[in-house]
């Protein structure tokens, strides 16, 4: 394996790895938040705060964005993706279905990416890609059954949350097909793109119910929405992201998609450590599955990649 190659991995995985780290603990901002407000306040929140901590940060310099001459078309396409298309399935897949039937769906995204992949990037996985994922799968099942594997047989949950796996997918094999873009420009595009949308629904929502001051005044007036605000405009919404944009860059769809399982094992830990919640054995030893999983998906690939470049 060259020495780029190398790096490239490394970089890509830590990345891919802080990424879902990050998304794991934001759990612990987000939970009782949305229990009170809705969903799509905070997404609005959060996303106006990204947009603004990056144009700051392109303002003094500090990240480069230059679309001149370059079509807005992927960026938009990718953006409607990934946050709008994803969030909104979520969203209302979660308010339609238990938290274990959700786990479920989207623990089968990275098996969902690796299909993408396979059908529009022409990348077949191999034998140990296919491996890794279905055992970091394996892990997730078991981490989410433990918790509690009750059934809503809710048409209206399962269909948005097939909708919020599909569009995730999607995005993850078009963010490897962007290569006119850098990771900061896909992620500036996001931000920018969720803002609008978000907060178009938040405000509409908030119309609707007569509530327009109270969308306005949240942050101000609730501790724990704008700790839910900070944490998800900056550690998610433009941390996370930059991080999963590169990662998908540099090591693609499928190794990438191999760590999603990773943000399973830090919300139960995360969960169980700061709130206080219940850890049995049996999310012990998904837990040990799913890491599991993703060093088969990766590490052992780098072997394989070795080699595969030795024969040539």
């Amino acid at each position: 394996m060259s020495m780029k190659k190398s790096n490239d991995l490394i970089i890509g995985c830590l990345c891919a790895l802080g990424c879902e780290t990050l998304y794991g603990l934001s759990f612990i901002f987000t939970k009782h938040v949305t229990m009170t407000t809705s969903p799509f306040a905070l997404l609005g929140w959060r996303f106006l705060l990204a947009v603004i901590i990056m144009s700051i940060c392109i303002a003094a310099g500090l990240m480069k964005v230059d679309l001149k001459n370059k079509p807005l078309k992927p960026l938009l396409f990718i953006s409607f993706l990934t946050p709008c298309v994803y969030f909104v399935g979520e969203v209302i897949g979660v308010s339609h279905t238990t938290a274990s039937e959700t786990g479920v769906f989207l623990a089968f995204i990275p098996v969902a990416s690796l299909i993408a992949s396979t059908l529009i990037l022409k990348k077949k996985p191999t034998g140990v890609q296919v491996t890794g994922i279905l055992v970091a799968l394996a892990g997730v099942l078991a981490t989410v059954f433990a918790v509690g594997a009750t059934s809503s047989f809710s048409v209206t949950g399962y269909t948005f949350l097939s909708i919020a796996m599909i569009s995730y997918a999607l995005y993850c094999v078009y963010v490897e097909k962007a290569s006119d873009y850098s990771g900061a420009e896909i992620t500036y595009a996001m931000a920018v793109v969720g803002a609008v949308f978000f907060i178009s629904v938040a405000l509409a929502e908030a119309l609707c119910a007569g509530k327009t001051a109270e969308l306005l005044s949240l942050p101000f007036r609730s501790r724990g929405f704008l700790s839910a605000v900070l944490y998800q405009g900056i550690g998610c919404s433009v941390i996370a992201f930059f991080l999963s944009n590169i990662a998908i860059a540099r090591i693609g769809v499928n190794r990438t998609a191999s760590f999603i399982g990773v943000a399973t094992v830090v919300a139960v830990l995360s969960g169980a450590l700061v709130l206080k919640e219940r850890f049995t054995l049996w999310q012990t030893i998904g837990t040990v599955v799913i890491i599991a999983g993703v060093y088969i998906a990766n590490i052992k690939i780098k072997s394989g990649k070795k080699q595969a470049v030795s024969n040539r």
